[in-house]
């Protein structure tokens, strides 16, 4: 073993640390190698979704100690460059997962013994209210302690700026550098200042459920069709009470829950993992939904940022859409009513990422809407709401990962206002007689029938992570000239930021900040996005195909055709 590991974890035995916490690391010295290494090897790091890990002891894990460190280095950062501000003022928020509230309480002291003002939410809260919450109070950073679906043994960090969104460059950087700095725990000011934090709860709630409100473009379509019947699950997470209040504030009746999963748990204990990509996470609440003959059916994560959807086929199954196909209803539906309500000034936009579906792009053509791509990760997206706020109006937009958002006055993926929104199209849909399947199929007619699949390569602890950094470095220095059979024709390297045609024989600059991310595109319309994972142990793989659909008879000929397309392009990458 690296004798840095094992002296990284003896400070632990002689510092300021409680009695459990040298108890375990003495006994991880004595018997347990592998997971020392784990707990010591590194220090965790912001990524694109802030610091994230599996909750234990050691400075590769979550604890009061790796939070406590990541809040004093925040709190130092936020004094140096806030010096002007006679009073700085953060706001703390938890999800509903183990230690959540230990963690947020320790965030809050933190700040509070830095002479901070602090607002606390009475209870778990979903994470985009709390960054509604820093524009309304003027804040000058948040903290909101969540790892969003990963599974029961993980907790995580994610820190906010003043603008509402996750801390960018060169924060993100600047923050870690003051956070290493802190050598000993004595530094970290632990002892709170009562006076100094304000709990806020349920009259807040409704300021912020008023604002999504305002968001409803459709409300006599609703009216009409306000009892069309809904299921959602919160899947023991932090939408348990916000997304049915923002559904009835829109005009919906028939809201129906999945009671055990209405249970706050952070052991998720009826389902495998938490998360709304995954089919037996919706399970319930299908079963719910073809008992009681619903229309929509609505699945957000843990902290409410993200939401899965099912909706009937055109066979009258319920059948679970990916964040793709759910991104291209809810950007058509904004931009489709933008236009009915004449609302359109000449100035709006949408945001995807570069992993989300070009079809999106397709659409705001179409229409005359502006459109940017972005890296993964909503920070990336709120930088370019801050750029144009004031010049040009955010329409709405979002990312392949179930995560979207519409208006401006929250900066981070937004489950509360999706849900509303998706609801609201289901009833704008049923309104003009067709169901949210058969606008989605009108949606591949008029532009093209996208498809698309994500591979995930997971490779676990130290080890892993030098496995996938070599399977990125191969695929820079070995590119495939085909896949499954269509020749690449344009590589697309956001490290490098080198973008290559092979067709036009060009090779130009990516004017983006730098992101271990690679892009293949091939001659039959084909696009394969690598990416690391900036949160999870894995390597993501992004296959997109196309082709043309002329007519709803043929939809499910020309989709075994794209799902054959996918199968032999992780076929022929050996994924």
């Amino acid at each position: 073993m690296d004798s840095k590991i094992r002296n990284k974890a003896k400070k632990w035995l002689t510092g300021n640390y409680d009695d459990a916490t040298k108890k375990q690391v003495k006994y991880l010295l004595e018997n347990d190698e592998k997971e020392l290494i784990e707990s010591f090897y590194k220090d965790l790091e912001f990524g694109t979704g802030g610091m994230r890990g599996i909750m234990g002891v050691g400075t590769n894990k979550i604890n009061i100690y790796t939070v406590g460190a990541a809040t004093q280095g925040l709190a130092n950062y936020i004094k140096n460059s806030f010096k002007d501000i006679k009073q700085i003022k953060v706001v703390v928020a938890h999800d509903c997962r183990n230690n959540s509230r230990l963690f947020a309480e320790t965030v809050a002291n933190i700040f509070s013994a830095n002479q901070m003002k602090v607002y606390l939410f009475e209870s778990l809260r979903p994470t985009p209210e709390l960054s509604f919450a820093i524009r309304h109070f003027g804040c000058q950073s948040g903290v909101v302690i969540t790892a969003s679906h990963n599974p029961k043994e993980y907790n995580g960090y994610k820190a906010y700026w003043d603008d509402g969104a996750q801390v960018n460059a060169p924060h993100d950087k600047n923050i870690i550098e003051l956070v290493n700095n802190i050598k000993d725990t004595n530094e970290i000011k632990f002892n709170g200042i009562k006076e100094n934090i304000e709990i806020i709860g349920e009259e807040f709630d409704k300021l912020y459920i008023n604002k999504v409100k305002s968001l409803s473009l459709s409300p006599e379509a609703i009216e009409r069709q306000k009892d069309i019947k809904i299921v959602y699950t919160p899947i023991h997470g932090t939408g348990v009470k916000l997304v049915p209040q923002a559904l009835k504030a829109y005009g919906f009746r028939n809201i129906y829950n999945i009671p055990e999963q209405d249970i706050i748990n952070g052991n998720f204990p009826t389902v495998i993992s938490p998360n709304p990509e995954n089919a037996e996470a919706l399970e319930m609440a299908i079963k719910k939904a073809k008992e009681i003959d619903a229309e929509l059916v609505l699945a957000t994560d843990p902290d409410t940022d993200r939401v899965g959807i099912a909706i009937k086929d055109l066979n009258n199954n319920f059948v679970l859409l990916n964040g793709n196909q759910t991104a291209s209803l809810f950007v058509y539906y904004l931009i489709k009513k933008h236009v009915e309500n004449n609302l359109m000034k000449g100035n709006e936009y949408i945001i995807k990422t570069i992993v989300t579906t070009e079809l999106l792009i397709d659409i705001a053509k179409k229409y005359g809407v502006g459109y940017f791509d972005t890296f993964t990760g909503f920070k990336f997206i709120a930088e370019i709401i801050r750029k144009y706020e004031g010049k040009k109006l955010f329409i709405g937009g979002g990312e392949e990962s179930y995560g979207y958002l519409a208006g401006e006055f929250v900066r981070d993926k937004d489950a509360v206002i999706a849900s509303a929104l998706i609801a609201e199209a289901a009833a704008w849909t049923k309104d003009n007689n067709k169901s949210l399947f058969e606008l989605l199929i009108d949606i591949y007619i008029e532009f093209d029938f996208y498809k698309e699949a994500l591979v995930n390569v997971v490779r676990k602890g130290k080890s892993g992570a030098e496995a996938i950094q070599k399977m990125m470095s191969d695929y820079r220095k070995n590119p495939p000239k085909k896949i499954a059979g269509s020749k690449v024709i344009e590589i697309k390297d956001y490290k490098l930021l080198r973008h290559e045609n092979f067709v036009k024989n060009t090779v130009k600059k990516i004017n983006m900040s730098v992101s271990n991310v690679l892009q293949f595109f091939t001659a039959n319309g084909s696009k394969i996005t690598i990416r690391p994972s900036g949160t999870e142990p894995k390597i993501k793989f992004y296959v997109s195909v196309k082709a043309n659909l002329n007519n709803k008879e043929e939809f499910e000929k020309v989709n075994s055709q794209l799902e054959n397309k996918i199968k032999n392009i992780i076929n022929d990458m050996k994924l």
